[in-house]
């Protein structure tokens, strides 16, 4: 039998998204969806005043559309910086309370309450004022998720620069292309981080990126490292620059200023740079994670991200905006094994733990017993980045939280700001489901020509706007209508595939990814959940390769698990016999690949195109956000042999 969450009296009484419904006077989640999207801008100053989001100057109007709803303005008049809203407020009202902890591989923690980072940050802003950084510059935040990635985070909010937080394990080029997009000024980095238990250096990377960034003008540098760490004479040590006198003064921005450029990962073409702003990403956040994965105060957040992930800001913005603890983790989650993640909520007595589907399945295919670690603090399983398989999923809600805490399975995206869609905590939510639209998010699946589509694969788009909806693609509104608003007018179109049924909603894989076999739509996702369930194997991802026949051939590749105890052969045929016997056998594989690895990005993302390249032997594009390039150029020699 599928699993289904069912709420309990605690969560349909007590939760964050319970007090809104009764704010709104509604009963069901469906019903506080359909609510949400009737006025969007009477419900989000509902979720304002929810959340109480101190506006320093009063807005005039919530919404206004007269430049089209492409181009809506949010609080218009309004004023608020994002370093006010979910810091100094804080700071002030609950200084003693703990704001970061951060632990990394070796166990070392650290702590910060609220007082001691509205500290740090002020100190730190103060800083960058006196190095000439000011108010709508551009600053680049490229660090591991340490304490100091947080204070970075507010003190380049709070003097109204532009924050450009970075993937961690970014090559000198990659860098280098977002710096010079953003034109950053300034430049927040360590010497390195550790990762599965080897130094990574990060300082020599941005020195080689700099050298191909001319406005970079200053380079902030934090010793992370157990090395000795020798600056040149235009690098500044964090240590150094934060003992400069505190700087009390938050710069009054406006609703619509922008507060970061967050660039998606660049596995679909050039990286684009979203726009987002101090009022909307700040609510936007708030809103998810208060409703959606119950934060509050008092409560402590973990999320297995990276800075350069939109999840990274999100963490950092949701958590504190609604008063909550946020746990950085620094490093590899099974290191020195998979029992890790279980020993920081025990530790760290994490109420709310995001983690993907594919570290999901590396701990299911480490070990099907139960963690013996108390878990009794989780209330929330956050999720988001790539569809779910039965198996692991039910794993997860029944063999390790006993169906006592809901996955809060979410899917948006960096230009979003947050999900288009969401399940809560007070409803039911079947396997493997994203519950339906986020709340006020008027979302819907539409056919080819823009009409509501149900129990069929659709196009997800979006009919109208939200608050973190980007401002944009950053120096290239043409790009930003092309890419979101062209294929049907007025309304957006997100680039992913998804079904919407009496089960519930699915996203199905980007658009691109969807393949076309004898003319019939089927999604990786499909195909990868059926091959999920086979004891050999450990994940595999499924791509389609060009057939003169067929138009698409499917091919699958996969990873098998340590204890194995099958042939290549016989996992191969079991593969081809369960996709015919539960998707059709038209999308029977034509080839089933046993790898070592896959191909993904450090936010465990599989890279279905590279790896799509590698069969093709064309270019697998931009691999500089991936875990481990290298396994497209393994694939592709293997396959080579193989011919």
């Amino acid at each position: 039998m599928t699993y289904e969450w069912q709420p309990t009296a605690d969560y349909l009484e007590h939760s964050n998204v319970a007090r809104l419904m009764q704010r709104l006077d509604v009963k069901t989640a469906d019903d506080l969806r359909a609510v949400s999207v009737e006025d969007i801008g009477k419900f989000w100053q509902t979720v304002v005043d929810d959340l109480a989001i101190p506006f320093h100057t009063p807005y005039t109007q919530v919404l206004d559309l007269s430049g089209g709803v492409e181009w809506p303005e949010w609080f218009v008049g309004g004023g608020v910086n994002a370093a006010e809203a979910c810091l100094s407020r804080w700071a002030a009202e609950d200084p003693s309370a703990l704001a970061v902890v951060h632990e990394n591989e070796d166990g070392e923690v650290t702590t910060l309450t609220f007082a001691e980072l509205d500290e740090a940050a002020s100190r730190l802003r103060a800083a960058l004022r006196e190095l000439g950084v000011g108010k709508g510059d551009a600053v680049a935040v490229y660090l591991p998720m340490i304490a100091e990635a947080v204070v970075a985070t507010y003190a380049v909010a709070g003097i109204g620069a532009i924050l450009v937080p970075l993937f961690s394990g970014f090559s000198p080029s990659a860098i280098a292309a977002r710096l010079r997009d953003a034109g950053a000024v300034a430049v927040v980095t360590a010497d390195g981080s550790r990762r599965r238990l080897r130094p990574v250096p990060m300082l020599q990377q941005l020195r080689a990126a700099r050298e191909q960034c001319p406005t970079v003008r200053t380079t902030v540098v934090v010793h992370n490292l157990d090395e000795p760490l020798d600056l040149t004479e235009d690098e500044l040590g964090w240590t150094r620059l934060l003992e400069t006198a505190p700087d009390p003064v938050v710069e009054p921005t406006a609703a619509s200023d922008v507060l970061l450029l967050a660039y998606t990962s660049g596995t679909t073409g050039k990286p684009k740079g979203a726009v987002h702003t101090h009022a909307g990403f700040v609510l936007k956040t708030a809103s998810e994670l208060a409703y959606g994965f119950e934060v509050t105060r008092g409560r402590t957040l973990a999320w297995i991200t990276d800075m350069g992930w939109i999840m990274g800001p999100l963490s950092i913005f949701g958590t504190h905006s609604n008063g909550g603890t946020l746990l950085l983790y620094e490093g590899s989650p099974d290191i020195p094994d998979t029992a890790r993640l279980w020993n920081l909520v025990e530790k760290h007595r994490i109420s709310t733990l995001g983690l993907s589907p594919t570290l999901t399945r590396t701990l299911r295919a480490a070990s099907t017993a139960r963690p013996n670690q108390d878990l009794s603090t989780l209330r929330v399983i956050g999720s988001t980045g790539e569809p779910w398989d039965p198996e692991s999923y039910e794993w997860l809600a029944r063999g390790v939280l006993r169906e006592r805490v809901p996955i809060i399975n979410f899917s948006g995206g960096t230009e979003v700001g947050g999900s288009f869609l969401c399940p809560y905590p007070v409803e039911p939510i079947r396997s493997c489901s994203l519950g339906g639209p986020a709340l006020g998010m008027d979302v819907d699946v539409v056919d080819d020509h823009g009409t509501s589509l149900r129990g069929a694969i659709g196009e997800l788009v979006c009919r109208q706007p939200w608050p973190s909806m980007t401002r944009g693609v950053w120096q290239d509104p043409d790009r930003y209508h092309e890419a979101y608003w062209s294929t049907f007018p007025g309304i957006w179109r997100h680039g992913d595939f998804a079904r919407a049924d009496e089960d519930g909603w699915y996203i199905l894989g980007r658009s691109d990814d969807v393949m076309n076999v004898a003319g019939k739509r089927v999604a990786p996702a499909e195909i990868e959940s059926v091959v999920a369930a086979d004891p050999d194997v450990a994940e595999s991802a499924v791509v389609g390769v060009p057939n003169p026949q067929k138009g698409e051939a499917i091919w699958v590749f996969y990873v098998a698990r340590a204890a194995a105890a099958s042939s290549d052969d016989d996992i191969a045929r079991r593969v081809r016999t369960s996709v015919a016997e539960e998707v059709g056998k038209p999308f029977a594989p034509s080839r089933v690949v046993r790898v070592e690895q896959l191909p993904k990005t450090r936010s465990a993302k599989i890279l279905r195109r590279a790896i799509r390249a590698a069969v093709v032997d064309s270019d697998p594009g931009d691999l500089s956000g991936a875990e481990n390039p290298s396994a497209v150029d393994q694939i592709r020699l293997q396959l080579h042999r193989e011919r």
